[in-house]
């Protein structure tokens, strides 16, 4: 669609030394970027169950884009406390459901304006598990703590929220479950569901997907067989010990991207002190504002020969610097990776979790990323990928969970579902497993002062071809610790 309403695209770019370093965001109205729009779509996996108790809210709806196309679509909406007791908003998760334009169709969520702050608001879509006439996607709406909760008998007052094709055409949103053009003004609306913890509170979902988390099914109590596990828990001395190299470790030290032009990837920021009673790689990323005086790190397996299965870590983004001012443009990661052999190759991958603190890519604030890559072209800069983002702070220690199977990628943040990206961005090739720390640009804060800043990792988990639920991750980490294995790696070379 042509928006009336500048909205800054991010494609998200996390690399190793092989990876270019120039522009970091797409621009989707020129006719090379609408490539990537065309093969990609953020979604959500479906959460199937049953309805779950009512009466602890209602939610209001009206939209002030009444056409049946538009430039965007307006579902602005209220929550009320119908309830006895205060309600935390942070338990609440509202589901607007459309049809969508076209089957690789993609969508950006913004909030225009709310009462209890747009930074306190999330948006996030998924796909129905059965599609009806009128839905087969859902806008997902969550509240972050700093929405506070609502005492009984009030409301969140106006939550103004839009969506629109990402490629900037008209929508149609006369065959939308969840739309009406006559509705105007707020008033109750069923059409629209709210979920408590997981539980069905308010609203009728389209028929066959009603929301509930965590599924009704239960996961299998064993895993299917593999090949192979990599586990590691980062028992080391120094970034010089013999064990990282003889692990399959390498501390990077060689110049290029991704970041600041001219910084240097320093191997002595790489530490491995104590917290918690266990030892955890604590990488450093520094600066003075300048270029030269910026450092960063990065540490990565040698080996590039991991593909299917799934991937875990417990690590820690931090939000403030360990000294100095604040507000650089940081990025705090764990993905996988391979080579982009040619601009466009179709046998590129990589698999991201990007954490930002102080925003950047055109974010204001903090933001997670998720990010599913089939190819890119690093000039002119064309992304084809997949991503879901989470609008809030993640400061402190989080289990990241990544699955692959045949069929889809599973995002996990904390045991729970965070983005399912689609089949056609599966890898075709093995890679590596990274973790790096690193500034975006200096733009963020220009005080020369020095400041640093830290990401740790307390472990990496991969078991090769076996499609792990976080419990079972979370047993397998529990074993090998009460082993007091530091160590296992059986996974074949490719």
């Amino acid at each position: 669609m042509t928006s009336t309403r500048s909205h800054p695209e991010r494609i998200p770019v996390t690399s190793n030394e092989n990876r270019p370093t120039g522009p970091r965001r797409a621009r989707l109205r020129t006719a090379a970027a609408a490539v990537a729009t065309l093969l990609g779509a953020t979604a959500l996996a479906t959460l199937p169950g049953t309805a779950g108790a009512a009466g602890e809210l209602t939610v209001q709806y009206r939209t002030s884009a009444t056409g049946a196309t538009a430039d965007q679509s307006e579902p602005w909406l209220k929550v009320k406390n119908t309830g006895p007791a205060a309600l935390p908003l942070s338990e609440i998760r509202l589901r607007y459901y459309f049809k969508s334009d076209s089957a690789a169709a993609s969508y950006t969520y913004a909030c225009s304006w709310a009462v209890k702050g747009c930074a306190n608001i999330t948006g996030t879509f998924g796909t129905l598990a059965n599609p009806t006439d009128t839905a087969d996607r859902y806008l997902e709406i969550g509240f972050t703590s700093g929405a506070g909760s609502l005492a009984p008998g009030t409301d969140t007052g106006d939550m103004q929220l839009r969506f629109y094709q990402s490629s900037w055409q008209p929508l149609r949103q006369s065959d939308d479950y969840s739309f009406s053009a006559t509705q105007t003004s707020y008033g109750d609306w069923t059409k629209v569901t709210a979920t408590r913890s997981g539980s069905l509170v308010w609203g009728d979902a389209p028929a066959g997907n009603t929301p509930t988390d965590p599924p009704t099914t239960e996961p299998p109590t064993d895993p299917p067989g593999g090949s192979g596990t990599l586990w590691d828990d980062f028992s080391y001395g120094s970034y010089t010990d013999p064990a990282i190299s003889a692990h399959g470790w390498s501390v990077r030290s060689n110049s290029g991207g991704p970041g600041v032009p001219g910084a240097t990837w320093d191997p002595a920021d790489v530490t491995f002190p104590s917290s918690g009673g266990t030892t955890v790689m604590n990488l450093k990323t520094s600066t003075n504002g300048t270029a030269s005086g910026t450092k960063q790190t990065e540490v990565l397996t040698k080996a590039t020969k991991f593909k299917n299965g799934t991937y875990a870590a417990r690590v820690k983004f931090a939000d403030a610097p360990t000294s100095g001012p604040d507000g650089d443009h940081l990025v705090q990661t764990f993905f996988t990776i391979n080579d982009l052999k040619a601009p466009m190759a179709d046998d590129y991958s990589e698999y991201d979790f990007e954490y930002l603190p102080n925003g950047g890519w055109g974010e204001p604030s903090s933001i997670l990323y998720t990010t599913s890559w089939e190819t890119y072209n690093p000039d002119p800069w064309v992304a084809v990928n997949q991503h879901t983002e989470g609008r809030q702070s993640y400061d402190g220690w989080h289990d990241l969970m990544l699955t692959i199977d045949n069929r889809a990628i599973t995002y996990y943040v904390d045991g729970q579902l965070f983005g399912t990206h689609d089949a056609a961005y599966l890898p075709e090739r093995p890679m590596s497993i990274n973790f790096n720390q690193w500034l975006i640009d200096l733009d963020g804060q220009t005080s020369t002062t020095p400041r640093a800043y830290q990401e740790q990792v307390d472990y990496v988990l991969h078991a090769k071809d076996q499609v792990l639920t976080p419990a079972q991750v979370s047993a397998k980490v529990a074993a090998y610790r009460s082993a007091g294995t530091a160590f296992e790696d059986t996974v074949p070379a490719s």
